[in-house]
């Protein structure tokens, strides 16, 4: 699965590459990675951390560096995608913050309310471990497209949100409502800051694209601050200055001691503290999930390969685990800076350990500069972070109306997600899509077509030699070929469609061949009919079973296992639907007495209606090189690879001609009896579709060889263009009846 080896590999084309350019290439791309992530990982820090007083501020941009590195050491050691970079990211930083201001509102101490936030990320990795453990990897990318835009769009709005405060210079304040409704606590520099940030994050992408946006802007930011400061001095004071991060450290602790993994204690894992971080722990380990496949589903396309997902949610849970007994925050496989690793040209799991060390380097020799940073250009970046995050193509939507649904779906994940949480708005999506799914199936028909049986079989038998009388029983059937899915859903439209022929037909013959799932509802519907079938004496018939569904049902095993195919019941399964109408027809055509005068006709050489215009003399020369052959009921007249190449003028009984269109599936072309004439594959010279001739009753036919013809053509030309033009005439009525035939039922 991994799409790099130890030589080293292109980026995503397979071409070798020497080991020193892989090298060089994970260097450039895991320093480059490290640009675009570290930044955002400051900013997810403090929004995180800020809730719980302006002091923390530092702390939380530490905890951002902390779990930039701890993530980029160790996730990718163990996950499966190389190529990937993880870091904070926004999911975690919404979840994360709207919990903190939960925790500060309810009077709940700073310590420990960064407990429990750690608590939650270390219980959020071993959620994501078991998901990886136990399969469940690949059925997250299943999550309907208008759940995922709904709860990234959610997520960006409640990042706004988050940060407007801290734009506008009044951190401290209880919410974005607060904040906006008291302007008066609104510091201009701050806002200046922030928008000079968000302009440099826009307008830096077309400038220039060797340096990342995020860095550029927030050198803009740190240089429009220090311009302000020149007027106004006592911006450039670090201690107690709610506008900037602030120092890393406090009181003389060494920054090196901040470093180093912190086991909880045990007083933390009791059932109230666990039953209190159980349910934000899950919520986060989904989005971080959902937000780790969606990036590497995106590398997959770049680079042509394919991940592992169960294992790659492993290593994304180690790292996450990790990254909170190291005092860092949780994240995810992050797209911007993955994507800067591979334009850089980052090609294996050493850039993103890279990224790692360069944040923990980042973290020791920039620490005074990050001190400086002010917290509005970090809440710039959040920002614009945020608005991109949300799918503003999805509002088109609402334009349309087959999409207007689907809209509906986004916004409810949308307004849940802003006023409830996260977990229970990808919840409430899910339940709504999963609604929309079961609607849209039910609006589908599960009949696909409907034939009356004496309209197949007139088509059948619509030859010099009928085989069905107009008034038999066998003509008393109707054939329905079912599509979709019969579940649950669409079980009383079954019912609707199928009830009304029980009083109507004696055999009810169901094709299921374009069926896509089966569940046990429609199994019962089956069986009411059946049961009604059988007090009218009637049958309930299946044929053209699928092996296996999609699902990997197989349907056969399961109709018996339902009880609705028993060997005992009146209800019978055939292979293909040829097989079911030859069954109706042995059952009905031996009690009608007037059949056997038709299949005791035998019409003699001279009789033949294609040789009427034959004189005595061509007839007396044909009769010396023609042969005769009996064929018992059920026997080959011929079959494919057989080596005959002759013609047969069929004397008496009847001859089913059959073709084969797929491998082990034969299709009736036609029914011949006396006077009919019939070529093997050799006389044709055709090898696909191969042809078989099988007696339906004890058969005797004339046999002419290809080289009996080729003599009789050189002295007695007549007759051999009669036998020829009656075989072409002959052959030309079986294939538009075979034709019809198959378009009428295959189609």
């Amino acid at each position: 699965m991994n799409d790099s080896s130890s030589t080293g590999s292109g980026a995503g084309n397979g071409t070798v590459r020497p080991r020193q350019h892989v090298l060089a290439g994970d260097l450039w791309g895991g320093l480059a990675a490290m640009l675009v992530a570290l930044p955002s990982a400051i900013a997810f820090g403090v929004a995180i951390v800020a809730p719980l007083g302006g002091s923390l501020g530092a702390q939380g941009a530490v905890a951002g560096i902390l779990g930039a590195t701890a993530l980029g050491l160790v996730a990718p050691l163990v996950g499966d995608r190389t190529r990937l970079i993880t870091a904070p990211c926004a999911p975690a930083a919404a979840v994360l913050s709207a919990l903190a201001a939960g925790f500060a509102q309810g009077g709940m101490p700073a310590e420990k309310a960064l407990l429990l936030l750690g608590l939650i990320g270390l219980f959020a990795g071993l959620i994501q471990i078991a998901l990886g453990l136990t399969g469940i990897g690949k059925l997250i990318k299943f999550i309907p497209f208008p759940v995922v835009s709904g709860y990234l769009s959610g997520v960006g709005l409640i990042i706004v949100g988050s940060q407007i405060p801290k734009f506008l210079g009044v951190p401290g304040a209880d919410g974005l409502l607060a904040a906006l409704a008291h302007p008066s606590l609104w510091v201009w520099q701050s806002s200046v800051v922030g928008a000079v940030v968000v302009a440099a994050m826009l307008w830096m992408p077309f400038v220039t694209k060797v340096v990342p946006a995020t860095v550029l802007a927030l050198v803009c930011g740190l240089a429009c601050y220090g311009v302000l400061g020149w007027f106004d001095p006592g911006l450039l004071v670090v201690q107690h200055n709610p506008l900037l991060v602030g120092q890393l450290t406090d009181g003389g602790v060494d920054l090196l001691d901040t470093l180093g993994f912190r086991m909880p204690g045990m007083d933390v894992f009791s059932l109230p503290t666990l039953l209190q971080v159980a349910v934000p722990a899950l919520t986060l380990a989904v989005l971080l999930s959902i937000d780790s496949l969606k990036t590497c589903l995106v590398i997959d396309a770049l680079t042509n390969t394919s991940h592992d997902a169960n294992r790659e949610l492993i290593g994304q849970g180690v790292g996450n685990m990790a990254s909170s007994l190291a005092g860092g925050i949780p994240g995810a496989g992050t797209m911007g800076a993955s994507l800067i690793n591979i334009s850089s040209g980052g090609t294996t799991r050493m850039s993103g350990f890279v990224t790692g060390v360069a944040s923990l380097l980042a973290l020791v020799f920039l620490a005074p500069l990050i001190a400086w940073v002010p917290v509005a250009a970090l809440a710039g970046i959040l920002i614009v972070t945020g608005f991109r995050m949300i799918d503003r193509h999805s509002l088109e939507f609402f334009y349309t109306p087959a999409t207007r649904l689907d809209f509906l779906v986004i916004l409810s994940v949308i307004l849940v997600a802003i006023f409830g949480n996260l977990i229970a708005a990808s919840g409430v999506g899910v339940a709504l899509a999963i609604l929309l799914f079961i609607r849209e199936q039910t609006r589908s028909s599960v009949v696909r077509k409907r034939t009356e049986g004496s309209a197949i079989f007139a088509r059948r038998h619509n030859g010099p030699s009928p085989t069905v009388p107009a008034d038999s029983k066998a003509n008393d059937s109707v054939v329905f070929e079912l599509q979709g899915s019969l579940f649950f859903g669409t079980a009383s439209q079954l019912h609707a469609a199928l009830e009304p022929e029980t009083a109507a037909h004696k055999y009810v013959i169901l094709s299921m061949r374009r069926v896509q799932s089966l569940d046990v509802t429609a199994t019962h519907v089956l069986e009411q009919i059946k049961d009604q079938l059988e007090k009218n004496d009637g049958y309930l018939v299946f044929c053209d079973i699928p092996k296996d569904l999609p699902s990997g049902l197989k349907m056969k095993r399961f109709l018996k296992d339902t009880g609705v195919v028993r060997p005992t019941s009146k209800a019978f399964a055939f292979r293909q639907l040829e097989d079911a109408l030859q069954w109706v027809e042995s059952r009905e055509l031996p009690q009608h007495p007037e059949r056997e005068p038709m299949l005791a006709v035998t019409v003699d050489l001279s009789a033949m209606p294609l040789l009427a215009h034959a004189n005595v003399h061509d007839m007396d020369a044909l009769q010396a090189l023609v042969s005769t052959r009996s064929i018992r009921s059920g026997k080959k007249l011929f079959k494919p690879g057989g080596g005959d190449d002759a013609l047969y003028l069929i004397r008496s009984g009847l001859v089913q001609v059959l073709a084969s269109v797929q491998k082990k599936q034969d299709f009736e072309l036609a029914k011949l009896g006396p006077g009919d004439v019939l070529c093997s594959n050799g006389f044709l010279q055709c090898q696909s579709p191969a042809l078989e001739a099988v007696a339906v009753t004890d058969a005797e036919v004339y046999v002419v060889s290809r080289a009996a013809l080729d003599a009789l053509a050189a002295e007695h030309g007549a007759v051999a263009t009669a036998l020829m033009a009656g075989s072409a005439r002959n052959l030309t009525l079986q294939l538009a009846s075979a034709m019809e035939n198959m378009l009428a039922l295959q189609a």
